[in-house]
């Protein structure tokens, strides 16, 4: 699989097979994800990895945190701003994303509490996939190890893809961090990134037909081209992209369809008055 269709074919996968995956397997997308840049080389990242009985042991843990409401008041860093506290074109681009993959693949409407509830849950059981990984990065880096992070993230997953494996990196773990770090051996300078599913994407599962929008190029990129035309025209790289699959990118710009009620889904994951939301916000 070539890198192009490695970041073609990654998703984030919400339904997984039972079938096990090799720790040589795991090791070696490890090995290849090791070769990101990193800060002066700082290499900053640890990798923790789960399968068999203590995967279950963690998931029976969080489970239980979740179901008793015991979800922290504050992450251990700014993750995301609180669902009352986003904005455009951010808040349109959530509620698009909630009102695909609640509303429209599964059905649950955005006043369904205890709807969404259940499959947030199912996060904590890594989405029936055999591995749980968890990437931590060294405090004393200060921001510079969040991107250093980010590299090593998207590493892993086209290097899972690569293996004919999919994944899904999961920023809910950050709510119950308490827990993870009772069951993982996490050094106290250490912060906890986010969590991520290994495994064999269940295709058959409806949750799998869902796929988000992406932006054009030229609605994001700017470029600096003056005396630089024969170069861009003659590269031979540009005469491909037509030929690229295209994702949908519908509105994107504009704030998202006329028809969805943005307000409404973009605090998809809020709390009901009985339970206010808290500044740890965390969501997939």
């Amino acid at each position: 699989m070539s890198v192009e269709e490695a970041l073609l074919s990654r998703r984030s996968v919400r339904a997984f097979l039972p079938r096990p995956v090799s720790r040589s397997t795991v090791e070696r997308i490890l090995e290849l994800a090791s070769r990101s840049a990193s800060n002066s080389n700082g290499q900053p990242w640890q990798v923790h990895v789960l399968s068999g009985a203590a995967k279950d042991r963690l998931t029976a843990a969080l489970l239980q945190a979740h179901d008793a409401g015991e979800r922290v008041q504050r992450c251990e860093f700014d993750y995301q701003p609180r669902p009352d506290e986003w904005v455009e074109p951010f808040l349109s681009r959530r509620s698009d994303f909630g009102q695909g993959l609640y509303g429209e693949t599964l059905g649950i409407d955005f006043t369904d509490l205890a709807g969404r509830d259940a499959h947030h849950r199912r996060n904590y059981e890594f989405f029936g996939a055999p591995v749980g990984i968890f990437l931590t990065v060294s405090r004393h880096q200060l921001d510079s190890a969040l991107i250093d992070a980010g590299l090593f993230l998207q590493a892993t997953m086209l290097a899972a893809r690569a293996s004919g494996l999919d994944t899904c990196p999961q920023a809910s773990f950050l709510d119950y961090y308490p827990v993870i770090r009772s069951h993982l051996e996490i050094a106290d300078d250490h912060r906890i990134i986010c969590g991520l599913s290994l495994g064999y994407a269940d295709a058959s599962h409806r949750l799998n037909s869902f796929a988000t929008s992406r932006q054009r190029v030229t609605d994001f990129a700017t470029f600096y081209e003056e005396g630089a035309e024969d170069a861009v025209t003659t590269d031979g790289h540009t005469s491909g992209i037509a030929s690229l699959p295209q994702w949908p990118t519908h509105g994107l710009s504009a704030g998202g369809e006329t028809n969805i009620n943005h307000e409404a889904w973009a605090g998809w994951l809020q709390d009901s008055q009985d339970h206010p939301v808290r500044e740890c916000e965390s969501s997939v």
